[in-house]
């Protein structure tokens, strides 16, 4: 077994019974006890797995910014602290909603970025996800 730190694991045959795939996850991973890589992250409540702000892509990215927050706060770094996003869109007429809400959480913290454009993502209402890479500064 590695020594990362596992942040909230899941097995997907819990979370997508649907898809009969059975892999085991979580939603962060602290690497060397400094790097903090966060799994893409949707509008769904993590603790109920209910999607939120269906048909609302400005309202999936703000939940999915709040469980970043929230996960990174659970692996002891924060928002200042990301290096990295990736934003996954299903429509590039997203882009603007998306990246102002991503821009209004991300506000001073200048991380790089990569936007992305697919076909689809996991659920059929789920229109953005954005993963994020982080660090815990050393004196946290």
């Amino acid at each position: 077994m590695t020594v990362h730190k596992r942040i909230r694991p899941f097995n997907t045959r819990d979370t997508y019974p649907e898809q009969q795939i059975d892999n085991d996850l979580c939603q962060t991973v602290v690497a060397r006890g400094q790097m903090v890589f966060v799994r893409g992250q949707i509008g769904q409540d993590l603790d109920t797995s209910e999607s939120v702000a269906v048909g609302d892509a400005a309202g999936q990215a703000e939940k999915a910014m709040a469980n970043i927050a929230m996960l990174l706060e659970e692996a002891g770094s924060k928002l200042e602290d990301v290096c990295k996003i990736t934003i996954y869109l299903v429509d590039p007429r997203y882009r603007e909603p998306v990246y102002r809400t991503v821009g209004r959480w991300l506000k001073g913290v200048h991380p790089v970025s990569t936007g992305i454009v697919v076909s689809a993502l996991a659920r059929p209402e789920w229109l953005v996800e954005i993963d994020a890479i982080a660090v815990i500064p050393e004196d946290a």
